[in-house]
């Protein structure tokens, strides 16, 4: 029998007050290069998705988060993968977020969001966010 690999990922969406929505452009030597996401990454070992959050953001935009809510979870079940999305609304950070590992951002109208090209497991997330006022 196979052995069924986990893995944790928290992702955050950085909103600002005027309800623009902060991403960056996956690089292109990776799955879905390309193509837009939320900043995130995994959650290592003895990590909760919250402190993870936290460093992602710091590692990716060079943001430090003061505030962060859960607004969404997503299981996705491959043949011998599980991936937990632990996607969170971050509306109080310090800092101006920016692509710190060389990767392409920008900020963007939540009505945007489906114009681009985002990882199919953003696609409830994204229609989460554009039913928000």
């Amino acid at each position: 029998m196979k052995e069924v690999k986990k893995i944790d990922v928290a992702i955050g969406i950085i909103q600002d007050t005027q309800k623009k929505i902060f991403i960056t452009q996956r690089h292109k030597n990776v799955h879905f290069a390309g193509f837009w996401e939320f900043p995130g990454g995994k959650i290592e070992k003895n990590e909760t998705p919250d402190i993870a959050l936290a460093r992602e953001l710091f590692e990716e935009t060079r943001i430090t988060v003061r505030s962060a809510s859960l607004l969404q979870m997503k299981k996705e079940i491959h043949d011998d993968l599980i991936i937990c999305l632990y996607f969170y609304l971050v509306e109080e950070w310090e800092g101006e977020p920016c692509g710190y590992e060389g990767q392409k951002g920008k900020w963007v109208n939540k009505s945007e969001l489906s114009a681009l090209r985002f990882p199919p497991a953003n696609d409830s997330v994204i229609t989460t966010l554009l039913l928000q006022k």
